[in-house]
C-alpha cells in the first residue's frame, strides 16, 4: 500500500493537466455541497440559543381536510395549549407566535422592527444569555404584563448607548418596559429569532386565543430522544380527539408533532403528505445531491479512463510478472481516491473561504456559517464516493486488459 500511494503521487505530476481539470471538477463540486450543507446545518442542528433542540419536537403546521376543501396554516393557540401542553413525561412545553414586522416609536422616531409574542415557558426551553435583566415569567404572561425583552440591536436603536432596563417605548399604542436584553439572534434560528418578544398574554385578544388556526407554533422538551416516539403517538391521538371547526365542510385535523427537519419538510410540502413528508423529503435531497455529482463524476471517469489506459505497458509488465486482478483493481481505486481526498481537502478550505464571504458579507443578518467537523466529516464522504464511484469502472476495464496487448501499449 505505501508503494501504491508513492506511485499514485507521481502518477497525478506526471500528467499536470488531466490533475488540474479532475481536482477542479471535484472540488468545486464539493464546494457547492459543503456550502448547502453548511447553511441547512446552521438552520437545523442544535445550536444556541436553541442548544436543546436535539431533544425538541415542533408544531409549526396544522390543516383540516375535507372531501372538497382544505385550509392550513399555523396552528391557534387553543389547539396548542390543548394538545401539547400536557403530554405526559415532557420536561417543558411552549407557544409563541410568528416573527412580525411592526414599528416602535421613541419620541419622533419610528423605527421598523419584528416582534414575537411567547409564553414565559418559552425563555426556560431556549438557552437565550441575557446581558442585562432577565425574562418575564409565566405568571406576567397570564396576568398580560406590558413587558418585553429586546435585543443589543434594538436597544442601540433604542437608547444608544445606554442601559435598557426599565425603560420604556411605544408599541401598537401601548408603552411596554424593557424586562431584559439579550444578544441578537441569527434569523436561522427560526424559533428563537426576533428583536423584540412580548408576553402573549399583553397583546392576544380571547378570539385569538381559541382558534384553531392561528399564527402560533409550540415547542415540546422531551427528557431524551428515546421518547419521542411515544409522544408523538400521544399527540397524534390528541389531534384526532380535537374537535373540528366546521364538521361539514372540513373532515380531518393534519398535524405532527415534528423533529426540525420533520417540520422543514412539512412546510415544504404544504402538510399535504402528513407523516410521509419528511421521508419525500430525505429521498428528493438525495436525488438532487447525486444528479449534480452524476456530471462530475461521468467526467472524471472518462479522465480516469484515458489515465490508465496510457498505462497499458506498465500494466502488461505488472501482469507478465503475476499480478493479479483484484491487486491490480485495488491499486488503481486507491490512487483515485487519493485524487479525490486531495480534492475534497481543496474543496473544504474553498467551502470554508466562501461561507466566510457569506457570514462578512451579512446577507443573512448575524448568522455566522462555518464548516464544523460534522460538515467536513459529510464532505470527505462525498469524496470517497467520487473516489469509488469514479474509480472502479476504469480499474476493472485496465484489470482485464490481455498481457501481450497490454506489452505492446494496445488498449483492446
Amino acid at each position: 500500500m505505501r508503494s501504491y500511494f508513492k506511485i499514485a503521487l507521481k502518477v497525478l505530476r506526471r500528467r499536470k493537466f488531466f490533475t488540474f481539470i479532475s481536482l477542479f471538477g471535484i472540488s468545486m463540486t464539493l464546494v457547492v455541497l459543503m456550502v448547502a450543507t453548511a447553511v441547512l446545518d446552521n438552520f437545523l442542528s442544535p445550536r444556541a440559543p436553541e442548544s436543546r433542540f436535539d431533544r425538541v419536537l415542533c408544531v409549526y403546521k396544522i390543516g383540516q381536510y375535507g372531501p372538497h376543501d382544505s385550509e392550513t396554516g399555523e396552528p391557534g393557540f387553543a389547539f396548542l395549549d390543548a394538545s401539547m401542553r400536557a403530554l405526559p413525561g415532557i420536561e417543558r412545553a411552549a407557544i409563541f407566535s410568528n416573527p412580525r414586522s411592526t414599528a416602535i416609536y421613541q419620541g419622533n422616531a419610528r423605527i421598523e422592527t419584528t416582534i414575537k409574542k411567547t409564553d414565559g415557558e418559552y425563555w426556560p426551553l431556549l438557552d437565550f444569555r441575557f446581558v442585562e435583566g432577565r425574562p418575564f415569567t409565566k405568571q406576567q404572561d397570564h396576568s398580560g404584563a406590558f413587558v418585553a425583552i429586546i435585543d443589543d440591536a434594538m436597544r442601540g436603536k433604542l437608547f444608544g448607548n445606554e442601559p435598557a432596563l426599565g425603560k420604556s417605548f411605544e408599541l401598537e399604542g401601548q408603552r411596554f418596559r424593557v424586562m431584559g436584553v439579550v444578544p441578537r439572534v441569527s434569523m436561522t434560528r427560526i424559533a428563537a429569532w426576533s428583536e423584540v418578544w412580548v408576553p402573549i398574554g399583553a397583546t392576544t385578544t380571547s378570539v385569538t386565543r381559541h382558534s384553531l388556526i392561528g399564527g402560533f407554533n409550540g415547542l415540546v422538551l422531551a427528557r431524551s430522544r428515546s421518547d419521542f416516539s411515544r409522544l408523538k403517538r400521544e399527540f397524534a391521538t390528541r389531534v384526532r380527539q380535537f374537535p373540528i371547526d366546521d364538521p361539514r365542510t372540513f373532515t380531518e385535523i393534519r398535524a405532527g408533532l415534528d423533529t426540525p427537519f420533520e417540520a422543514m419538510a412539512r412546510e415544504l410540502t404544504r402538510n399535504r403528505e402528513g407523516d410521509r413528508a419528511a421521508a419525500i423529503a430525505a429521498i428528493v435531497f438525495a436525488v438532487m445531491a447525486v444528479l449534480f455529482m452524476t456530471l462530475p463524476a461521468l467526467n472524471l471517469v472518462t479522465l480516469n479512463l484515458s489515465r490508465i489506459l496510457e498505462r497499458s505497458s506498465e500494466i502488461g509488465v505488472r501482469k507478465a510478472f503475476g499480478a493479479s486482478r483484484p491487486a491490480l483493481v485495488s491499486q488503481f481505486i486507491l490512487e483515485n481516491v487519493i485524487l479525490t481526498l486531495i480534492g475534497g481537502v481543496i474543496g473544504f478550505a474553498l467551502a470554508a473561504a466562501a461561507l466566510a464571504a457569506i457570514t462578512s458579507s451579512g446577507l443573512i443578518p448575524y448568522t455566522r456559517f462555518d464548516v464544523n467537523p460534522r460538515i467536513f466529516a459529510w464532505g470527505m464522504a462525498i469524496a470517497a464516493f467520487f473516489g469509488l464511484f469514479s474509480g472502479v469502472y476504469p480499474a476493472w476495464r485496465m484489470s482485464r486488459l490481455d498481457p501481450v496487448v497490454a506489452l505492446r501499449g494496445g488498449s483492446q
